[in-house]
């Protein structure tokens, strides 16, 4: 995140009104909420673990148990059910 000075960038009159409220302290304006990214999505994670769900349901559709899956990915028996009863595969 980078400061900004508000003479450079906002109206006079604009700086004038926030400086009634403020006096020199420092003002954080976040994005819109429709700018927002959803949890996961920089780091990656969130298509890591889609990634990993779809293979979890192909292995159980091509017959490994829930306990099997459960020991190979370190999860709980009733996530790998969640997982396998909810993940849509890709086409």
């Amino acid at each position: 995140m980078n400061y900004k000075n508000a003479n450079e960038i906002l109206p006079t009159e604009l700086v004038r009104e926030i400086q009634k409220y403020l006096k020199g302290e420092l003002l954080y304006i976040p994005n819109g909420e429709s700018t927002r990214k959803k949890w996961g999505e920089c780091s990656g994670i969130r298509k890591e673990l889609l990634h990993r769900n779809q293979e979890i349901k192909r292995r159980y559709i091509d017959g490994h148990s829930f306990e099997q899956l459960s020991s190979d990915y370190a999860l709980s028996v009733e996530t790998v059910k969640k997982i396998v009863y909810t993940t849509k595969l890709a086409a």
